[in-house]
């Protein structure tokens, strides 16, 4: 049986609603108490497999050094036949019918250790980041309100991939918290900007693809292999101070609006797990040009949710409030159109290269992917279950995306993405 099979069974158990079933097993990094040594590991149900103990029991054609270097990034970097080999044979030993790791109780004991005694860390390097805006929803919505709603897409918008060179080095993992931004902001009453801390401090919800095979300056990648180079995808909350961003982002874009954090989640969902779920994209009109025309379905059938814990309510239990539910199939542009469309003036890319969506908003009101949206730049706050309102993020939120593709008895799951935001230093 091949590892997508819905009718595969592992000898650790999971629930249907659980996000890593034996036809997902995502890669990431961990440590726990014990050994502090940060090594790479795959979520199966409530465990995390340790790679390097499989391999120095001889069970992975691999050495260990190879799974304790500390990022995916040595791993990814020997080619997309060694991802989906390992895989596949990860998923062979985790097979119920398999007696060969689940009857080997001492190597079991050694191999498993439970998510919740372990911490998880950066999956990978992040060589460089981009964003993209490639959710004709979300950028309608925005053009609407800052310009003429008839004219809310700009020209170039229909025709290329927008997106722009993010800070890799604020790329973080799931539950680091990070500090409300200062910067210049632009008071509608006032001639001159101001220096202060954000007042309209935003969430946005993506998703992120991480680079597996690069490619050599000068030399693009052609949209019918651009997947061939993504290694796999994760949950991404590009954090947006909008009053900073209203007023620098004219002419070159975002800067110091965006650059204070991105919060990525841990598990990195291969290519191969997510392949049963590959869906037709929007009807593009005009036809893209040559190099952005796609051959097959390149968007993925991915639900996506984003819940909001008000520090009134912080540590009570289930209080978070589900403010945002959406899909990623709507998005108009495509990881494959995304990265020919990147790479095609002969940039190059390097494993562990970090691409953003760029905030997934669908047409109803409930699936607007940012507070932007979904309180009309703070004009219609939102009524919380507890009564407050929110316009923007207050000191104290927390942020939580999850996700998940939806198979039959199962569901291929990202996890969650969570971030809570401490006031400006």
């Amino acid at each position: 049986m091949q590892p997508n099979d819905p009718t595969l069974k592992s000898f650790i158990e999971t629930s249907p609603e659980c996000h890593f079933p034996i036809q997902n097993l995502p890669f990431g990094i961990f440590s726990n108490l014990e050994d502090p040594t940060l090594r790479v590991g795959v979520a199966i149900g409530d465990q995390v497999l340790d790679l390097a103990i499989l391999a120095d029991a001889d069970l992975l054609p691999l050495p260990s050094e190879i799974f304790l270097s500390g990022s995916l990034n040595q791993f990814v970097a020997l080619g997309h036949a060694t991802w989906r080999a390992t895989r596949e044979l990860i998923s062979h030993l985790l097979r119920d019918d398999n007696p060969l790791l689940r009857d080997d109780q001492t190597l079991r004991a050694a191999a498993f250790l439970r998510q919740d005694a372990v911490t998880l860390h950066l999956p990978m390097e992040i060589a460089g980041y981009t964003d993209f805006y490639s959710s004709k929803e979300h950028a309608t919505n925005v053009g609407s309100m800052f310009r003429d709603p008839e004219n809310a897409l700009l020209p170039n918008w229909l025709h290329i991939p927008i997106g722009y060179n993010g800070r890799a080095s604020s790329v973080v993992v799931s539950g680091t918290a990070l500090h409300r931004p200062k910067g210049q902001l632009k008071l509608p009453d006032v001639d001159a900007p101001i220096f202060a801390p954000s007042r309209k401090l935003d969430f946005e919800l993506e998703t992120g693809f991480l680079i597996g095979q690069p490619n050599a300056l000068g030399e693009p990648i052609d949209i019918n292999v651009a997947e061939q180079h993504i290694f796999g995808m994760v949950l991404l909350n590009d954090w947006s101070a909008r009053d900073l961003q209203q007023w620098e982002y004219v002419p070159l874009g975002p800067f110091n609006s965006k650059s204070f954090g991105t919060s990525i989640s841990p598990w990195v969902v291969t290519m191969e797990a997510l392949e049963p779920f590959r869906v037709a994209s929007p009807v593009q009109q005009p036809t893209p040009l040559p190099y952005l025309q796609q051959q097959t379905d390149n968007a993925y059938d991915i639900a996506l949710e984003v819940t909001l814990t008000p520090i009134e309510d912080e540590g009570k239990p289930g209080s978070g409030q589900t403010i945002c539910k959406t899909n990623f199939k709507a998005m108009y542009w495509t990881m494959a159109q995304q990265l020919a469309h990147h790479t095609v003036s002969g940039c190059n890319t390097k494993v562990g290269d970090l691409m953003g969506s760029g905030t997934i908003s669908g047409s109803a009101s409930g699936a607007f992917g940012s507070l932007l949206e979904l309180t009309r730049n703070g004009q219609k706050p939102l009524i919380l279950a507890n009564g407050m309102q929110r316009g923007f993020i207050q000191d104290g939120d927390a942020i939580s995306m999850t996700g998940w593709c939806q198979g039959d008895g199962y569901r291929v799951g990202f996890g969650q993405v969570t971030g809570k935001i401490l006031p400006a230093r």
